[in-house]
């Protein structure tokens, strides 16, 4: 008796001791999630950062910048990166801000810095898929935004486009409409790394005003010829009738398309491009 009351004493220790392990790790975790949000908070040139912990039917917002819901209501999910939730985009879903209330968002001219950072856990394989930015090609107000999944990469040294899958992009543009001389828009920086389906991790674009470059986990993902991407041309002024800011799609081809399949868990914006340092700082603290 005795016996079999101290073997029950001993797993009732082991099993307070496991709840309040835990309890501290997740104690912990949400300090180190809150101290994570303050640092992006604290960084010289943000203009936004979405943790997209609101529920659906809401605009997420930030700095009064109001993601607002299009092709119905986008679901919340309970997997996330800054907080429990993250966002589901599917496909005919995006967010939007229109162009009248972009704010320091309308990032433009020829001495324009721009950087793009998302945390998003992809779900389809669908090609040209927008994650974050100014860029409409039906009227050519193209701007800035970053891509994932193109089916060709530019090689800036010939300027044609060999087959590529699974990688980031950050394309940029002076013009508007397409590269002088093609079709479409060429000029766009191409990451090395495959971005694999029900991951998360954390993707960036910069352009610092010499050339456009992506990031995969905070580190520079090179690749010769394709990033970085040289361009000192600066990027276009939509003027008032400009696109509008969007998550998850671009309008193109007098629609709606381009969706990014999947959840996104984090976005922030800067009107400067951040260092090489600053963006694995950042990448980092999500870990």
């Amino acid at each position: 008796m005795l016996k079999r009351l101290f073997n029950f004493s001993i797993k009732l220790c082991f099993w307070a001791w496991m709840i309040s392990s835990l309890t501290a790790i997740a104690d912990d975790t949400v300090v180190a999630k809150t101290d994570g949000i303050e640092t992006i908070r604290k960084t010289d040139g943000l203009v936004a950062f979405w943790d997209f912990q609101e529920e659906a039917g809401q605009d997420r917002v930030s700095a009064e910048l109001r993601l607002q819901e299009r092709g119905g209501r986008i679901q919340r999910v309970d997997d996330g990166v800054w907080g429990p939730h993250s966002a589901r985009l599917n496909r005919g879903q995006w967010f939007e801000i229109p162009r009248e209330t972009l704010g320091r968002l309308n990032i433009h001219g020829p001495a324009a810095e721009v950087t793009v950072i998302a945390w998003i856990k992809r779900e389809t394989t669908q090609p040209w898929q927008a994650i974050a930015g100014v860029w409409g090609e039906t009227r050519r107000k193209r701007q800035y935004c970053m891509f994932l999944n193109a089916p060709s990469a530019t090689r800036f040294d010939t300027m044609q486009r060999p087959p590529v899958a699974n990688r980031v992009h950050g394309h940029v543009s002076s013009v508007g409409g397409p590269t002088p001389g093609y079709e479409f828009c060429r000029t766009y920086s191409s990451g090395a790394t495959d971005i694999p389906l029900n991951q998360w991790h954390c993707i960036a674009m910069k352009y610092d005003g010499q050339s456009s470059t992506v990031f995969v986990d905070g580190r520079l993902d090179a690749w010769t010829l394709r990033n970085p991407f040289p361009y000192d041309e600066g990027l276009y002024d939509g003027g008032t009738d400009g696109e509008s800011f969007t998550v998850g799609a671009v309008h193109r081809d007098h629609e709606w398309g381009n969706f990014y399949g999947g959840l996104i868990g984090g976005l922030a914006v800067f009107d400067r491009a951040l260092s090489d340092a600053e963006l694995q700082v950042i990448a980092d603290l999500a870990k």
